[in-house]
């Protein structure tokens, strides 16, 4: 049946809209190429006054989700009081999944976030989202290490709990080392499943630091005490920017350290002065120094976006003329004609774009 709906008779039958738009009619469930899911059940981690809640949300997807590899994410999009769609991306939080699969998403309620308030705050059971299939490179390789330690902080342990998750699962007989940092105990997402792990033992060493109590800080010495050669042991960080720098310093670039910032590093910005031109939109401005995502917003503009942090290349878009800077990387690029994301690249004076 799949065949038969994915043909190219069915798609010249259903253009313009295509065959999933009216599959969406007769049930949401049902799709050929699009991905969906249906919120199934939404569980409070943290609920702590004055501060953001942190959700877990339990997805069921349509047949079309391809499963996921422990540490990706996922572009999320909702309809929030009919106004257009809007994506963001949110890591996937449950062990690596197969075709169809249940598995959940864990986020907290950005007090400036549209979907990440109204997923945590308003969204209720049985609600339909938009799916894109999972992304992303951080992840376990097929073979993993005997011993391999992962350090997170804040939401940043959400890709990190999959993985960890997942070895469980596969009842995996090597060495774990789990060093996470959060504010509080309070404000600690999963904190009863991980102080079970701790206590069960079973090769999975939980260490669980609050740096309001006076817990170290990350430094050379402390990991050097916790893991011993711990330079030479591969090692997943996931966090905000001002940890994981913390992390690349401690291990003076070793090979063993991957990577994933749960906020970009802003290690460099464009230069203001100049005009920016999105020219499909016939609108121009000062350019600020802003990246050109912001600066489009600034306009009025409502550009395609989805993570905000260059992972998920959702924002894509031609620059026809003018020099951009990354601000992850610092790097300028003057080519012509050349494709970048919108949400990391800052104009340099003069810049066009068609947007």
């Amino acid at each position: 049946m799949n065949r038969i709906l994915r043909s190219r008779a069915v798609a010249a039958l259903t253009s313009p809209h295509g065959v999933d738009r009216y599959l969406e009619q007769l049930n949401p469930m049902w799709a050929a190429h699009d991905v969906r899911a249906r919120i199934v059940s939404i569980h409070r981690e943290v609920d702590v006054a004055g501060h953001p809640a942190v959700a877990t949300l339990t997805l069921q997807p349509t047949s079309t989700w391809q499963g996921h590899r422990a540490g990706q994410h996922v572009q999320v999009g909702v309809e929030v009081d009919g106004a257009r769609r809007t994506t963001r991306v949110f890591s996937i939080s449950s062990p690596e999944s197969r075709n169809g699969d249940r598995f959940t998403i864990t986020l907290r309620a950005n007090p400036d976030g549209v979907v990440s308030r109204f997923l945590v705050e308003r969204a209720q059971p049985g609600q339909m989202l938009h799916l894109s299939q999972a992304e992303g490179e951080f992840v376990l390789p097929a073979h993993v290490p005997e011993h391999v330690l992962f350090i997170s902080g804040g939401s940043g342990i959400t890709p990190v709990m999959s993985m960890l998750r997942t070895l469980q699962r596969r009842t995996h007989r090597g060495r774990v080392t789990f060093l996470h940092y959060a504010q509080s105990p309070e404000r600690q997402i999963f904190a009863a499943e991980l102080d079970d792990i701790r206590r069960s033992g079973h090769g999975i060493d939980v260490h669980l630091l609050h740096p309001e109590l006076g817990d170290p800080n990350l430094s050379p010495a402390y990991l050097e005490r916790l893991v011993p050669g711990y330079r030479d042991v591969p090692t997943w960080a996931c966090g905000p920017a001002p940890m994981i720098e913390a992390v690349q310093a401690a291990y003076d670039g070793s090979e063993a350290l991957r990577v994933e910032y749960f906020k970009p590093p802003r290690v460099s910005t464009g230069a203001s002065g100049g005009e920016v031109a999105f020219e499909r939109s016939g609108v121009s401005g000062a350019n600020t120094g802003a990246t050109l995502l912001e600066q489009a917003e600034a306009l009025g503009l409502k550009p395609e976006s989805g993570c905000r942090m260059g992972i998920c290349f959702s924002c894509t878009s031609r620059k026809t003329e003018g020099t951009v800077r990354n601000v992850l990387t610092g790097v300028e690029s003057s080519l012509p004609g050349e494709d970048i994301q919108i949400c990391v690249n800052a104009p340099v004076g003069d810049c066009a774009v068609e947007l």
